[in-house]
């Protein structure tokens, strides 16, 4: 438990120190975590093998990852995201007809599948951060603030609906799936994340970075925000169940990989994201 702790704060830090930083940093460290949490999702789900090592869909995917976080970064157009992922698919079919019967369906779905679920729904988090509209101060930008609601909703969560769990816990949220989590956890990991988000409006109301009347929009990204962490928490259970591991990888101490620690998180990145965008009109 104490390894545990210790490598959740040092993990938590080193986040919040890259993406405060912004720019070119925290674009690089988004790409590379996604790498990373691509191969991780690759093994669990058959496309990578210790017996047959690298091969080249996941060349092809770790290639289309760097290019779309350049999109994202340096374009900043949703329209040739779209292209970069179709032509993945593309690209992956392509070498399914040409090395058949060398690769199945599975082998590719699961590299597709991959490529969406890890790379493109982490890149949201380099959206919010670079989002910017009226609301732009002398130094930081509306998606500076907005961003890190996507760390406090899933880690509020987290932290509630545990604690929730074991105090209150009497029923079954999803029995088959995750004994150990209750409906008691779910609502208080809701409720400590609406929380949450109502403290950090307020935070940025007394320092006068939104008015008074946008607290609610912290409140809202708080409470759907949880819902949609929990489903990422379930979901990536659900991958670990499905094809018997236990943890995606071993490279955060105590917690696994960066798929163990960031399930939450890569679920609540894309909704925060066109929340924040919906009600501060970035542009």
């Amino acid at each position: 438990m104490k390894v545990r702790v210790i490598s959740g704060i040092a993990v938590a830090l080193i986040m919040m120190a890259l993406v405060w930083v912004g720019g070119i940093v925290t674009a690089l460290s988004m790409c590379g975590i996604s790498i990373i949490a691509f191969e991780e999702m690759a093994r669990a789900v058959g496309v990578h093998t210790k017996e047959k090592g690298c091969n080249i869909l996941e060349v092809i995917c770790i290639i289309f990852i760097v290019a779309y976080y350049a999109l994202v970064y340096f374009v900043g157009n949703p329209m040739y995201n779209m292209m970069s992922i179709m032509f993945l698919l593309i690209a992956l079919m392509v070498v399914y007809v040409f090395a058949f019967p060398k690769y199945n369906t599975k082998h590719i779905i699961g590299a597709f599948f991959s490529f969406v679920y890890v790379p493109v729904m982490l890149s949201f988090a380099l959206m919010a951060r670079t989002m910017s509209n009226e609301l732009d101060t002398a130094t930081r930008n509306i998606g500076f603030f907005a961003v890190w609601m996507i760390f406090i909703v899933a880690w509020a969560t987290d932290t509630c609906a545990y604690f929730a769990g074991v105090t209150l816990g009497k029923h079954k949220l999803t029995p088959v799936l995750s004994p150990k989590k209750s409906i008691e956890g779910a609502i208080g990991g809701v409720l400590g994340s609406t929380l949450a988000g109502y403290l950090y409006g307020l935070i940025l109301v007394h320092n006068e970075i939104i008015t008074n009347d946008l607290i609610y929009v912290f409140v809202l990204l708080g409470f759907f925000g949880s819902m949609v962490a929990q489903i990422g928490d379930l979901a990536a259970s659900a991958i670990k169940r499905n094809n018997d591991i236990k943890d995606y990888g071993k490279i955060i101490p105590g917690h696994g990989g960066i798929l163990d620690r960031f399930d939450s998180v890569i679920f609540t990145s894309p909704i925060i994201y066109f929340l924040s965008y919906f009600f501060f009109g970035g542009v």
